[in-house]
């Protein structure tokens, strides 16, 4: 890749500039709470538990405390730190036991759609024991004083959540708690009407009392289990006992100018580095043309054919992920690659619904954070006694004992989440992600790689995007594209082979929520988070 000097650029979109510290979020209340949070004094760590709090409140069609997040950190100093938040599947989660209830694969709605542990909660308090250990000083209470306050107040139904109508809605419809709480008389809300998730706000206000470790091992443990019990879910009271996140090393590969980080397996963080390795073989010197587009969706279909092979809980995988993100490797598979016309595809892809936030402070402190329900609104159920929405993340287990990742008690899903990180040889860092089920590595490339041909960050997360596969409410294996694509370009697409399907939006939830946050030797922050969502950048 060349550098971005010699680049035309093609948008012309100014990106929020922050003195010194920035965050950026799908939501403006979850931006706002951390931007909040530097202004105190807080780190980017504290910062983002409190955005984490606040979205999992003001935005749960695509996130919840009943499901799982990642985050990279990344230390003053370079040092780049991992946390696995996932859940694994519950002690009465066996093949047998959905064998028995007649499923040949596990349910995406209700109870038996709930089937692994919540591990976001503990990922926020492996993040802020970190965030001691790095100085970090702000109490709990403070942290979590704006989730409270909304859950308390109310809160105005996001234009996301009024404009997602979730897959097998019947099933959402149904599952225990749903309607009750999302959609009251069995129809969605309608625009300006405001929620009110009383319970939910109390527990906030007993892990802001108790700590956060009650969520697991205390009063609120012991309701969540009771709940999940009640409406007939396989985790148990002793499967949230044992949970705790873990911190973990991180994947990276070098390019020139640049180190790229994501997240180890069981996430499909290796797919995302995988993309970008193979892509630089192709030595692309312009962005937004025919080799750009067409070279990023064969990188895709090669990562992902290798993600498939490789990709599970780590306790039982058979491939280290490092033995794929080689040089070599990424001459091999860009040397397959068609410069002229696209290789079929006949592998599945996934869902899913999630948020990716980013923060970065005064000192350097840098965090890439994902947190999800995996479909929107996850298992659709409501845990009474907590107001928790629960996750139905374990839907990407196979019933099939011989399968790469079948159920078993005490085993990790396939995850999708992967927030995504860079350092810079010249000194700066980024903070970037995107939510969009299969779509996330896709949507890394293409801002990352707009980014580094010269694009600014807000040109660059602007920018019309497309999805290769099926993503979230999208059934269809096609190259689908946002309307401002140039038609020319759709044209050489279609020619090469790509089954490609122009959307009507310019802007379109399908194509992901994004967001980038770059801060330069000098100190100050760029930070922008995408038009489609209800978000933005915020700082001091």
């Amino acid at each position: 890749m060349v550098a971005p000097a010699q680049l035309e650029k093609t948008l012309m979109i100014d990106t929020p500039v922050f003195g010194s510290a920035a965050v950026a979020a799908p939501h403006s209340l979850a931006s706002e709470a951390g931007r909040a949070v530097l202004a105190e004094g807080g780190n980017a760590i504290e910062a983002m538990v409190a955005m984490a709090a606040t979205i999992s409140v003001v935005y749960p069609h695509m996130n919840a405390i009943g499901g799982d997040g990642f985050w990279l950190v990344h230390q003053p100093g370079g040092k780049v730190h991992a946390i696995e938040a996932c859940g694994p599947a519950g002690s009465l989660a066996t093949i047998a036991r959905y064998r028995e209830k007649g499923h040949d694969t596990i349910p995406s709605r209700g109870p038996d759609s709930a089937v692994t542990v919540a591990g976001a909660i503990g990922g926020w308090e492996a993040a802020l024991a970190l965030s001691t250990s790095l100085g970090g000083r702000m109490p709990l209470k403070d942290l979590l004083a704006d989730a409270i306050r909304h859950c308390t107040e109310g809160y105005e139904i996001s234009p996301s959540e009024l404009r997602t109508w979730p897959q097998q809605v019947e099933a959402v419809k149904e599952a225990p708690g749903f309607s009750d709480f999302f959609w009251p008389g069995g129809e969605q809300p309608k625009h300006g009407a405001r929620r009110k998730p009383e319970a939910l706000g109390a527990t906030f206000r007993q892990l802001a009392d108790a700590g956060l470790d009650d969520f697991y091992r205390g009063d609120i443990g012991r309701e969540i289990a009771a709940d999940l019990e009640m409406i007939g879910a396989p985790v148990t009271r002793a499967d949230m006992e044992a949970y705790r996140a873990r911190l973990v090393a991180p994947l990276s590969i070098k390019l020139p100018g640049l180190t790229v980080y994501n997240c180890a397996p069981p996430t499909q963080g290796v797919a995302a580095l995988m993309i970008l390795g193979i892509f630089e073989k192709l030595a692309i010197a312009r962005a937004e043309g025919f080799d750009h587009h067409h070279g990023l969706v064969e990188a895709t279909k090669r990562a992902f054919a290798i993600r498939d092979r490789i990709v599970t809980d780590p306790a039982f995988a058979t491939v280290d992920p490092a033995s794929v993100l080689t040089e070599a490797v990424f001459a091999r598979e860009a040397e397959a690659i068609d410069r002229k016309r696209a290789a079929a595809w006949p592998f599945k892809t996934g869902d899913g619904d999630t948020v990716w936030m980013g923060a970065i402070d005064g000192s350097g402190l840098a965090v890439s954070y994902i947190q999800s329900i995996y479909w929107e609104y996850g298992s659709g159920c409501i845990l009474p006694r907590t107001g928790i929405n629960w996750q139905n993340r374990g839907v990407s287990f196979s019933l099939d004992a011989r399968a790469l990742n079948p159920l078993q008690p005490g085993r990790k899903p396939f995850h999708t989440l992967n927030p995504a990180f860079a350092g810079f040889d010249d000194g700066r860092i980024m903070s970037y992600g995107a939510m969009g089920g299969d779509g996330q590595p896709q949507f890394q490339a293409q801002i990352l790689s707009r980014y580094r041909f010269g694009q600014s960050p807000a040109e660059a997360v602007d920018a019309p995007r497309w999805l290769f596969g099926r993503t979230w409410g999208a059934g269809s294996i096609s190259l689908k594209l946002e309307s401002r694509f140039d038609p020319m370009l759709l044209a050489r697409l279609t020619g090469a082979g790509h089954p490609v399907e122009e959307y009507s939006e310019a802007y379109s939830d399908q194509f992901g929520h994004a967001g980038m946050l770059v801060k330069h030797p000098k100190g100050h922050v760029e930070a922008t988070h995408d038009p489609r969502s209800d978000g933005d950048a915020k700082g001091i």
